[in-house]
């Protein structure tokens, strides 16, 4: 897939070190906020980066698979959390509007017929995927649709001004395609990264172990990432995969929320490795996959809050961290510009 990603350079390292080592502090005081103050300098490559009409995307997909006993949840959940997202009346409108954060919702694949609504982006690709216990998730070409259209939504939103965006999802059953798609692409045994979801008991997750294993003897573990995603993937999971991509492309800031979009990130990542360079982690999640994902990744989240809700509500919480390293960059006195005398 060629997408024309370009690695971070070492241009501002320097100038961006120096600016941070002489505001009125001492020396790495402010921990993790100068690393990420430095990573925001290298991806704009200025020494004073800004945010600019930030987003949170939401994409919403219906899992085939859901209708098994992979979730605690039935599949109508998912189109009514969308309604929900498109009320102002879940977690992520509240985060999101505390943080000044503008959110689109995006139907990449849900079982359900919204009609023309108000902030609702209709890019519908089937409605749910097909069940992997019978079959692949999904055909390559509506994969490859998926990818596609994603990474135009992107540079939508680039040519629109936003330069920093966060992911979510919504879909019942993607906590289990995140962990087939792990499994696969991270070489991390399966039982290791299923957990209980949308709150699985102890029965329904021994239930959901033996489907996600019936599903790997009838699929495989494709080593191929767009092949892993083709046949265990989600609609709203290729999408977000493309977005990540189209994003990065455009020099944005990404924030990557838990589970479900770091298995899309893990595609993007497997197709192009230094991707992560434009990637904020915004937490660790409570679902115990994560981590091992994260580890895979070498990536170090800002919060772990214990979080596992989805909907991005990990990237809104975190995005005022990004505020804070931005203005300290940008606004915070240098010993000379304050009169105060450094140390020595």
């Amino acid at each position: 897939m060629n997408i024309p990603i370009t690695p971070l350079d070492d241009t501002q390292v320097a100038s961006l070190q120096h600016k941070i080592d002489t505001k009125t502090k001492p020396l790495g005081s402010l921990g993790r906020i100068e690393t990420l103050a430095a990573q925001l300098g290298r991806i704009q490559q200025t020494d004073s980066p800004s945010l600019s009409r930030p987003h949170v995307v939401v994409f919403a997909g219906d899992h085939g698979a859901a209708k098994a006993g992979i979730s605690a949840y039935p599949q109508d959940v998912t189109w009514q959390m969308v309604e929900n997202f498109l009320a102002g009346g879940a977690a992520i409108n509240v985060f999101a509007r505390q943080a000044g954060v503008a959110l689109r919702v995006v139907d990449a694949g849900v079982a359900h017929e919204f009609g023309k609504r108000e902030g609702l982006i209709n890019a519908k690709i089937g409605a749910g995927t097909a069940n992997y216990l019978e079959a692949p998730a999904m055909s390559g070409a509506d994969r490859d649709k998926a990818i596609a259209y994603g990474r135009q939504l992107a540079h939508t939103l680039a040519k629109a001004g936003c330069n920093a965006i966060g992911f979510g999802e919504m879909g019942i059953g993607n906590t289990a395609s995140a962990s087939l798609i792990t499994h696969c692409i991270a070489d991390i045994e399966l039982p290791l990264v299923i957990g209980r979801g949308t709150g699985l008991d102890d029965a329904a997750l021994d239930l959901k172990n033996a489907l996600l294993a019936q599903a790997v003897r009838r699929g495989g573990r494709p080593s191929n990432p767009l092949d892993a995603l083709a046949e265990y993937g989600g609609f709203e999971i290729a999408m977000m995969t493309g977005a990540i991509m189209g994003a990065a492309e455009k020099r944005m800031v990404i924030l990557i929320d838990g589970f479900i979009v770091t298995a899309a990130l893990l595609v993007a990542h497997a197709l192009i490795p230094h991707i992560t360079d434009y990637c904020v982690f915004a937490h660790r999640s409570g679902e115990p996959g994560h981590e091992l994902q994260l580890m895979h990744l070498n990536a170090v989240p800002l919060l772990d809050l214990g979080l596992r809700l989805g909907e991005g509500t990990g990237a809104a919480l975190a995005f005022p961290l990004l505020q804070a390293a931005v203005g300290f960059l940008v606004d915070m006195a240098s010993f000379d510009s304050a009169g105060v005398s450094d140390k020595g």
